[in-house]
């Protein structure tokens, strides 16, 4: 029966009919419009029949492929898009079957042309939006023949270009048609993705060795339309802009063993491309942890890409939480300090290799602290905030809740580690913009901060010193206090100067003695050298911009004054250098400071002892000391006063202006805490205790004590409350009081207390030796030795007392 309705063209299924109606006699013609209206609307009207009118379409073209009639292969195609196109109905996945069955007959074919219109077709059956669910398609053929052609390898450069433009289109097309459709094969599997991934890569990385032979500029304009790297990366940047958080492990996968495989990271310039592509990922730091063990320049490699991809803002990125990633850069900052000190990877030493690991592995730290930087950088203020408690908290620390490793070999590693973790801290701090200061330093961190501050090691206070400088300064005026030096007209620096607010008044309340005591200790340090004057005076001079009000002012001049009284007594026994650099540095912020206050008398005072120094004694100014070849003088014992800023002077004119001049008057005494004998310092109790001796030396509290006096009611509120008579200035004193109870910090007021409470207990015995006097003893007097009567008080229950009764 088939046989007969073959032979007889009425007797045929009118969808045949009008299948075979669209192709001409010469296939040149193309496509039979108007027979093909009659189909589409044919197929419209009887959707039941797509299925059919598929099958037979699928029939011809696999017919005419055999015998080489390309022409009405395309016609078929053509028709077969048209279709598509027309048609969304629930019959539609039939048609579908036999079309896919088509399509992957022109990608089997040899022929490019073939491939290349099986592709096209596919990539318009992919853009087309289903109504209905499909469970059986299966579209793991066209993963692996698009991949296949992405890695084209013809002769013709030109065919070799479109072949591969059409495979990473397929591939796309593939992405797209099953990303969104639950019931589709998971295309996120491992199998398809190892396929995909590399095949973009790979178009990427041919581009790159293009790119390198510098094609000749004539020839670009043309290629630019046509570009393999260009489609696959909008490819790549598709494919993982899609990628839920649970998939895009299997998609970063292949990037890593492709770059891997291919030695790519130490050159790092393509994987750099490639992770400024996909952004960055928590697989780039598993790998990183992965690669642990692998050579330096490898290591290196990967974070440096991390560091490229890290410029990108970070926000919307798929990626761990800060923490956990500054926490792997961290770790790897550790094995790379202990890889440094064994020599080799399992902690044996291997001493052929030692010297060339040292240096790698110090290029692998430095990419590590760069690459903590930029993505510290791209942080908000809040969470970059989180990440420097978190690095401060990784800081070794000589402290009974911190043990430090001993040893030579642990004392080594504790000071790399110091010395790293600072490092970094220092690249989160640069550029650090905090309008309040007790947000930006809050105590636990300016605690631990501090306390770095007192260690032996050079490098390291100086790292602390610059890392307070990059807090304070919000204004960018750090540059311009790069070189010490007495100007006489400091407008010409340009300052930013902005009125202290309440938030920063309540932070110096805070914390100011604190950070007074630190420099004050770094002043007398024997090891400084030139950079940590210059970082001293930046510090000095950015809190008086930054921070200072008039109380600050006062304890700043006290301070630097305090200072220049080390360098004249020399009880630490530094060098000249040191104690010229300490006058220097006096100078040179007093000059500062004066400017800044615009009190005349207070300028004049600084300007003459400056003038003075020039003529008799330059080697006291910062023109002279912090200069590649220092001028100084080998004898400062004998410096005269003309060549001192004096306190009681200072103190005068700046009273006079509406300063604190009682405070004024007294000299600066660090205080001592339990961090200095932690601290392995040894002189910081002697120094302190050297200073009190001072004090209470030159104390008008010191003096040859009067006989005693009688007590009246006066004498005893003097004793006690050490004011003076007047009730309103006892009033504004007792205001003064519990403000400053409320407001100073615990250390300042545990030292007030104790000295206070020594004092009133010495005054308390004093009354109590004239008041008290021992009761009659009831047995009379007792004679003492020489004949000296003596009364002796016996206890009560010893005394013999009369019978009063007589029974």
């Amino acid at each position: 029966m088939y046989g007969v309705c073959g032979c007889c063209g009425a007797l045929r299924p009118r969808y045949k009919r009008l299948v075979d109606n669209i192709f001409p006699e010469d296939p040149e013609d193309g496509l039979v419009k108007t027979n093909m209206e009659k189909l589409t609307f044919y197929a419209l009207s009887a959707p039941e029949k797509l299925d059919r009118i598929g099958a037979y379409l699928s029939e011809r073209l696999i017919r005419d492929v055999g015998r080489h009639r390309y022409g009405y292969v395309c016609i078929a195609m053509e028709a077969l898009d048209q279709l598509l196109m027309a048609c969304h109905c629930q019959s539609i996945n039939l048609f579908v079957e036999s079309f896919l069955k088509m399509v992957a007959k022109l990608l089997e074919s040899e022929k490019p042309n073939l491939q290349i219109l099986g592709t096209n077709s596919f990539v318009k059956f992919a853009n087309i939006e289903e109504d209905t669910p499909s469970y059986h398609r299966s579209y793991d053929f066209f993963v692996s023949r698009f991949s296949e052609m992405c890695h084209c390898s013809h002769d013709d450069l030109e065919i070799k270009t479109k072949i591969r433009m059409s495979g990473i289109k397929g591939l796309q097309g593939v992405v797209r048609k099953t990303v969104n459709d639950e019931l589709q094969a998971n295309i996120w599997d491992p199998q398809h993705m190892d396929k995909i991934v590399p095949s973009l890569l790979f178009n990427l990385q041919h581009v790159e060795e293009a790119e390198s032979r510098s094609p000749s500029p004539l020839q670009a304009p043309e290629k630019e339309k046509e570009n393999p790297a260009e489609l696959a990366e909008r490819c790549l940047r598709e494919l993982l802009g899609r990628a839920a958080f649970g998939n895009i492990k299997n998609a970063i996968k292949p990037v890593l063993i492709h770059l891997d495989n291919h030695s790519l990271w130490e050159p790092k310039v393509f994987a750099i491309r490639c992770f400024k592509i996909i952004m960055y990922s928590i697989q780039l730091l598993s790998h990183l942890d992965a690669n642990s063990r692998s050579a330096a320049t490898v290591r290196a490699g990967i974070v440096e890409v991390l560091s490229e991809a890290a410029v990108i803002a970070a926000t919307g990125s798929v990626g761990p939480t800060v923490l956990e990633m500054f926490n792997t850069l961290l770790r790897q900052l550790r094995l790379s300090i202990d890889y440094a000190l064994t020599g080799s990877y399992d902690g044996a030493i291997s001493l052929g290799t030692k010297i060339i690991k040292e240096h790698e592995e110090r290029m692998f730290q430095e990419a590590v602290i760069k690459t903590i930087g930029s993505f510290a950088s791209t942080l908000p203020t809040y969470q970059r905030s989180e990440v420097i408690l978190f690095i401060m908290s990784k800081v070794p620390l000589p402290s009974l809740h911190h043990p430090m490793e001993t040893g030579r070999t642990g004392e080594n590693r504790n000071r790399l580690t110091q010395i790293m973790l600072l490092k970094s801290l220092l690249q989160v701090s640069t550029g650090f913009q905090c309008n309040n200061m007790m947000s930006a330093l809050p105590s636990n961190f300016l605690d631990r901060l501090l306390s770095t501050a007192l260690m032996e090691d050079a490098e390291i206070r100086l790292f602390v010193l610059e890392i307070l400088i990059s807090f304070i300064d919000r204004h960018g005026n750090r540059h311009k206090f790069s070189t010490i030096s007495t100007l006489s007209d400091i407008s010409v620096l340009k300052l930013k100067v902005d009125k202290c607010s309440r938030q920063d008044t309540v932070f110096m309340k805070k914390h100011s003695q604190q950070l007074y005591r630190h420099i004050y200790l770094t002043c007398k340090e024997e090891t400084n050298i030139q950079k940590h004057y210059e970082a001293l005076y930046g510090l000095l001079a950015l809190i008086s911009i930054e921070l200072a009000n008039e109380e600050v002012v006062v304890d700043l001049i006290r301070l630097v004054l305090a200072v220049q009284d080390v360098a004249q007594v020399n009880e630490e026994n530094l060098p000249v250098y040191n104690r010229c650099a300490l006058y220097a540095l006096g100078a040179a912020y007093l000059n500062l400071i004066s400017q800044l206050t615009t009190v005349p008398a207070f300028c004049q005072h600084i300007h003459e002892v400056i003038e003075t120094r020039k003529k008799e004694a330059p080697y006291m100014l910062p023109e002279d000391v912090f200069v590649e070849r220092p001028r100084l003088s080998q004898n400062l014992d004998g410096v005269v006063i003309e060549f001192l800023f004096r306190q009681s002077k200072i103190s005068e004119v700046l009273g006079g202006s509406g300063y604190n001049s009682d405070r004024l008057c007294l000299p600066y005494i660090p205080q001592l805490t339990d961090e200095d004998r932690l601290s392995k310092r040894k002189s910081i109790g002697e120094t302190i205790s050297l200073q009190v001796e001072v004090e209470s030396r030159n104390s008008p509290e010191k003096e040859e004590r009067v006989p005693a006096e009688e007590i009246t009611y006066e004498t005893l509120k003097k004793a006690i409350v050490d004011s003076v008579a007047v009730e309103e200035q006892e009033r504004e004193r007792r205001r003064q009081v519990v403000e400053k109870f409320q407001k100073a910090p615990f250390e300042e007021i545990a030292a007030h207390c104790g000295a206070r409470a020594s004092l009133l207990q010495s005054k308390l015995n004093q009354i109590f030796e004239i008041t008290i006097r021992p009761p009659p003893s009831p047995s009379g007097t007792i004679t003492a030795a020489y004949g000296q009567p003596q009364n002796h008080s016996i206890p009560v229950y010893e005394m013999k007392f009369p019978d009063l009764c007589v029974y």
